[in-house]
């Protein structure tokens, strides 16, 4: 007789929703929850490998990208903790392997957060705590050489700050988001995520506003922190289409970065500088070129080629996809898209979804010089999204030509079916939420 075939394990999209019933609230910033849950599993975040915290508002993800690539070029395991996922929730958790890792598989995720979720013994704990401590179990598991762990909102009360000591603080530009959380200056939001710095550990930012340079510079005092500032410490600049940074240690021209827009070059600068910042690995110049021309970050500057959605959208077309969704965010994609501009000039079109917290009106004044077509979206299956009339008025409101559709699919279909000389050139953007559903409709989800 043949035994019965085992039961499928559910999907781990019904775990992650019986997590996140856990606590009424998404966000609810502090630290009780999880140093409580750590202490019932034992203190994984004591047994992790060393760590190079990253803070930031905008560039973390692409700042993590660079070190990854460059620490595996030099032959190093190298563990990776990001937020927010974009398709599945395995993206979150990359372990180290020799000769470059891969995103955890879905038996050990769930075997590792149920784990979590009978320590917890139902106590209230957010969707993210319950994560993260699962990320560190995960990677206190697996033998690596580095864990690159990014914070998830703000610092000072992130789940991610139990961490008690790590090799390197790194601090990627700050700007304004998050205000209902972190404040609404820029002073209020720095000073949240200048508290990551612990006590004599190097903190390597990047170039700052004033203000946010100057509470940084303050909580580096108080720590007693090595602080590496660029612009003052190490410079990162663009000469000739390649890189060139330098710090007190010389100088090292590089190939441009593959991921597009000239703020690559300065993630790529502050990924350079946080590991010649530390004394645990010797890095060498060639694994610093193989790491930079070779990360990938995908919804950031994205050339989307081929997939399902490209094959709707006007035939010899550029199709490109950015998250952005705040007004440096907004800043650096339009700049990149002057930068295409001069190289092939196009028609532009910017198809927006943005969910309902976010200054619409600051992310979008940023291409207002460059397009007057806008196609307001509406983000699927987000309750918070903003309504896609609501975000016309707000287009309207800065001069430009809008128009809105209900989906991404409908709003390319309507674009193919224009006479346009010139192929357009296509921007979809205004929220990573937006970017995740863009990437599954494709056929292209990130490995």
């Amino acid at each position: 007789m043949n035994a019965p075939a085992a039961k499928p394990a559910p999907p781990l999209g019904e775990l992650i929703a019986r997590l996140s019933a856990l606590h009424p609230r998404r966000i609810d910033l502090g630290l009780e929850r999880m140093h409580r849950l750590l202490e019932r599993l034992d203190h994984p975040e004591r047994k992790l490998p060393p760590v190079i915290h990253v803070a930031g508002t905008n560039g973390k993800g692409s700042t993590i990208a660079y070190l990854r690539a460059i620490l595996e070029a030099a032959g190093l395991r190298v563990h990776v903790y990001t937020s927010p996922y974009l398709v599945r929730v395995n993206e979150c958790f990359r372990i180290g392997r020799a000769g470059g890792g891969a995103l955890v598989g879905d038996d050990e995720l769930r075997t590792t957060l149920e784990h979590c979720e009978r320590a917890n013994a139902g106590a209230p704990v957010t969707i993210f705590e319950i994560e993260t401590a699962a990320a560190f179990c995960l990677f206190a598991q697996h033998p690596a050489d580095v864990l690159l762990l990014e914070v998830g909102l703000g610092g000072r009360l992130d789940a991610t700050n139990a961490i008690a000591a790590p090799l390197a603080s790194v601090i990627a530009p700050i700007g304004i988001d998050h205000t209902e959380f972190l404040g609404d200056t820029l002073t209020a939001i720095a000073l949240e995520k200048a508290a990551i710095i612990k006590r004599d550990v190097p903190v390597i930012c990047a170039e700052q506003a004033p203000e946010a340079l100057a509470a940084i510079e303050a909580q580096a005092r108080h720590m007693r922190a090595p602080l590496h500032a660029a612009g003052q410490q190490w410079h990162v600049n663009v000469e000739r289409g390649r890189l060139v940074y330098q710090d007190d240690r010389g100088l090292m021209d590089l190939a441009a970065p593959k991921l597009f827009g000239r703020h690559q070059f300065d993630n790529a600068g502050l990924a350079i500088a946080t590991l010649r910042a530390q004394k645990m690995f010797s890095i060498g110049n060639a694994a610093f070129e193989a790491g930079i021309v070779s990360a990938e970050w995908p919804a950031r500057m994205q050339r989307l080629a081929s997939g399902t959605l490209v094959d709707q959208a006007p035939s010899g077309c550029e199709l490109w996809l950015d998250g952005g969704h705040n007004a440096d965010g907004g800043r650096v994609a339009a700049a990149a898209l002057g930068d295409l501009e001069e190289r092939v000039s196009r028609p532009l079109v910017v198809i927006v979804g943005m969910m309902g917290n976010k200054d619409a009106g600051a992310f979008l004044a940023n291409f207002a010089g460059l397009t007057r077509h806008i196609i307001a979206v509406q983000i699927p299956d987000r309750d918070n999204a903003m309504p896609p009339d609501d975000l016309a008025n707000v287009v309207r409101q800065l001069g430009m030509r809008v128009e809105t559709s209900v989906s991404v699919e409908a709003a390319l279909g309507s674009l193919a079916r224009l006479a346009y000389e010139v192929p357009p050139r296509i921007l979809i953007t205004g929220s990573l939420y937006l970017a995740g559903h863009v990437l599954s409709a494709n056929g292209t989800p990130p490995g």
